[in-house]
């Protein structure tokens, strides 16, 4: 191994929060950071978990993606403008660093590289369920393990390669979902019966019981899943530091937040629940596979099976590649092994890569102790909408202090964050709020339960560093 790594050093590449030399290469391009900003937008949590929103949710469950995505829009335009008031800030760890403290940088980075190996986890966990719509009596650890040993594979090369695959990948899931909408259309225009009588009709998003079949409290319990599915999404505010032209895609992707909402979470559940009816979407299934299966289209919903299994593995992708760079970005602040600021020969953070990779590995252990693939799904993805939750709240607290320290840089600012304190406070009053909806169901007040202990591990391990004391940059 040691023949493959590149001292940073002998680089002269030691990218840092107060550093301005480079280290990452800025081999991301305006197509691959507008198509990660979609990729992060579509994963998992609506290509599997809606299934489970809808069937707690009603179909007031579109109501909650669209309230969801209003203020994910302004959460990620305070991460647009901070990213942008000071490129040397190559991530938002880096700027909840400069404007919070060393202790956030410290949470931030190791929070939001455990919701990555989570997410990674799930959504090598999600592949397996997906495989069995064609091979049902597949143990699912095998197609788990196997996509994760790809994807390591992959990542090894360079982040040229990362931006190449999540752009296929991205392209592949909008083109599933613009198809799945045209064809929703078309289904509900001819009035179509499905095999099981159902008719196709937009009378079915609101008929009488299906709105809140559950009453206000399964309303409020279709936000976790409906959250997890917004993770991802702040991606780009870790491809900041790869990006060419950080001026102009960087605000182009975050603009574009509102319309990816409405066409692919709104547009899409209202034609799901149009062709299937809100009773006929089952809570372990992916109804966009089931979609095409009631509109007695079975090759089409193999087609689509195979969508929202490249829909995983992007997401499962997008962990390996967020949870090493955020490693090398800890190192390089002396939050973390030094080995992890190593970069190969391609400038890839190996050693952090293969440390990411062998956690997930050990993760996916899940596997034989919950053999339910959604049980398993449930479980990680409450533990990984919490941890984003954090991280979200740190990116606007970041804001918070920006704006009271740094007033002329708010003023120079081309990319100002709209309605900027009163969204900002309105934002973190809103994440508390979904916080304290996790308490409701009991798989995910379970989840709740646990993340203290994280938040106690990484106060005692970060009061250990400082006895150490951080490495000192100039």
């Amino acid at each position: 191994m040691s023949s493959n790594i590149v001292s940073p050093k002998k680089m002269g590449a030691i990218p840092s929060t107060h550093e301005g030399k480079e280290g990452l290469q800025r081999g991301l391009g305006n197509r691959h950071i507008q198509l990660i900003a979609i990729g992060g937008a579509i994963a998992s949590g609506l290509f599997m978990g809606s299934g489970k929103t809808i069937s707690v949710s009603g179909t007031s469950i579109i109501l909650t993606y669209a309230i969801i995505g209003f203020f994910m829009f302004f959460i990620m335009r305070a991460m647009g403008e901070l990213l942008l008031a000071n490129l040397k800030h190559r991530s938002f760890s880096d700027f909840c660093t400069a404007y919070i403290g060393h202790w956030a940088g410290y949470f931030i980075s190791w929070s939001y590289w455990m919701t990555w190996v989570v997410v990674a986890i799930a959504d090598c966990i999600v592949i397996a369920g997906y495989l069995r719509f064609w091979f049902p009596d597949l143990p699912a650890w095998i197609p788990a393990f196997s996509v994760l040993g790809i994807l390591l594979v992959l990542n090894l090369v360079a982040v040229k390669i990362f931006g190449e695959m999540e752009f296929w990948f991205a392209l592949i899931k909008v083109v599933a979902i613009v198809i799945l909408i045209a064809a929703g259309a078309v289904l509900v225009a001819i009035s179509h019966i499905s095999p099981t009588g159902v008719q196709a009709s937009l009378a079915h998003v609101i008929e009488a019981g299906v709105i809140f079949p559950h009453g206000i409290t399964g309303f409020f319990a279709g936000f976790q899943i409906a959250i997890f599915s917004f993770g991802g999404i702040e991606l780009i505010g870790t491809t900041a530091a790869e990006a060419k032209e950080p001026h102009k895609t960087i605000p182009k992707a975050i603009n574009s937040v509102p319309m990816r909402v409405l066409i692919f979470y709104v547009l899409s559940l209202i034609c799901i629940i149009s062709v299937s009816s809100w009773a006929g979407i089952e809570a372990d299934k992916s109804p966009f596979v089931r979609l095409f299966v009631l509109a007695g289209i079975p090759a089409a919903a193999g087609i689509i099976n195979l969508v929202v299994i490249t829909s995983a593995m992007s997401a499962a992708n997008s962990g390996v590649y967020a949870t090493s760079r955020m490693l090398f970005g800890l190192a390089s602040r002396g939050q973390a092994w030094k080995r992890f600021e190593s970069l190969s020969s391609r400038s890839v953070p190996l050693v952090g890569l293969i440390f990411s990779a062998i956690c997930m590995t050990i993760g996916l252990a899940i596997l034989f102790v919950i053999p339910s693939v959604m049980g398993a799904f449930t479980i990680l993805s409450t533990i990984s909408a919490i941890l984003y939750i954090f991280v979200w709240s740190m990116i606007l607290v970041a804001y918070l202090i920006y704006r009271r320290q740094y007033p002329e840089l708010h003023a120079q600012s081309n990319f100002k964050m709209p309605m900027g304190i009163f969204m900002t406070w309105a934002s973190l009053a809103f994440l508390v709020f979904v916080t304290a909806l996790l308490a409701l169901e009991p798989d995910t007040r379970q989840a709740l339960c646990i993340m203290p202990f994280w938040f106690l591990a990484l106060t005692v391990l970060y009061r250990r560093r400082m006895r150490l004391g951080f490495k000192k940059k100039a």
